[in-house]
């Protein structure tokens, strides 16, 4: 069977699959960054005694994860372009197929980092944070310099591992017809008649990016635990 496949139109798409991987990596950098930075924000709020923002959090996070990824990509992408040329202030160029997915990714991801560093925060000591108190710190004060420190050191290999799921996860911008590098060799195969070469090409490159970076999760975690 192996010798019916044909590997040829491989190298000559190389180009066109690696400006799908640019893709791939640009919406997977950005949604961690913003779903980090917003999930901080949510888990904060959640554990604030101030009630209307624990139920803000609480509603993000339950809603956002109880609704499969698809369905929000979807959402952005046929419900709300108009919504995100306005607030965004996209320009008559500006892709909204790669806006929408960046807004979606990053939003759905931080309800996911919100939780991961809500258990970061619970597991750092109340004594640091009584004794932060006592050096005359304010609230935000003992969570940016006490808190939130240890808290994000000790989840990176979680928070790296999300990272991972969400990589493998932007495969489904092909809803909204995005050429990711999913999607780019896909098309590429459809083209050539070779879908299943190059499917089997994809799966192949995600395997080696993504245990290449479970490795490295593994050695952090183990460093941290020597």
């Amino acid at each position: 069977m192996m010798q019916s496949f044909d590997w040829s139109s491989i190298p000559g798409a190389l180009p066109y699959l690696w400006t799908g991987m640019k893709v791939t990596l640009q919406i997977t950098a950005i949604a961690v960054v913003v779903g980090i930075v917003w999930g901080t924000l949510l888990a904060m709020m959640r554990l604030s005694s101030m009630s209307p923002l624990s139920w803000f959090a609480v509603t993000y996070v339950n809603l956002f994860r109880s609704i499969p990824l698809v369905m929000v990509l979807l959402w952005f992408f046929l419900l709300v372009p108009q919504l995100l040329q306005s607030t965004l202030h996209l320009g008559p160029t500006t892709d909204v197929r790669l806006a929408s997915a960046l807004v979606g990714f990053s939003l759905f991801e931080a309800a996911y980092y919100s939780e991961i560093i809500r258990a970061g925060i619970q597991s750092v000591g109340k004594d640091q944070v009584s004794a932060a108190y006592a050096l005359g710190m304010t609230y935000g004060q003992a969570m940016r310099l006490v808190v939130l420190p240890q808290a994000l050191r000790n989840m990176v290999p979680l928070l790296l591992t999300q990272g991972i799921i969400l990589f493998q996860d932007t495969s489904l911008v092909y809803v909204s017809a995005l050429a990711d590098f999913f999607g780019a060799a896909y098309k590429v195969g459809e083209r050539d008649g070779r879908i299943v070469e190059l499917l089997l090409f994809a799966g192949a490159v995600y395997f080696v990016i993504c245990y290449s970076a479970s490795l490295l999760v593994r050695w952090l975690q183990k460093r941290a635990g020597a």
